[in-house]
């Protein structure tokens, strides 16, 4: 996929034109659309580890949903499979890093 592109949320388009410039977009489609989702979600987690905030938490999360979607898999499922994974294998909460086994 050519770098000279990005995705951008819905209403950039709009928001550019508000200010009077002249944005120059496309629709891509399935396995382009999902590889544009994956690489916006690098992007964004890039921006969230760069700085962390809720904004660009936020960003990560709207990715995941979009690429949920697009994938046909139900929020709702992950969320239950998140927590399952949880009850059975812990979170990521106490910073336990495995050095060797």
């Amino acid at each position: 996929m050519p770098s000279s592109f990005k995705l951008v949320r819905d209403k950039i388009p709009d928001i550019i034109r508000e200010e009077g410039r002249t944005p120059r977009t496309r629709v891509v489609r399935a396995k382009a659309y999902k590889q544009a989702l994956l690489q916006k979600l690098q992007e964004e987690v890039d921006e969230l580890s760069a700085a962390p905030s809720k904004e660009e938490a936020a960003d990560v999360l709207e990715v995941l949903h979009a690429l949920c979607l697009a994938y046909g898999i139900p929020l709702s499922e992950v969320e239950k499979v998140r927590k399952a994974k949880v009850r059975k294998r812990g979170g990521f909460s106490r910073g336990i890093v495995l050095e060797q086994v």
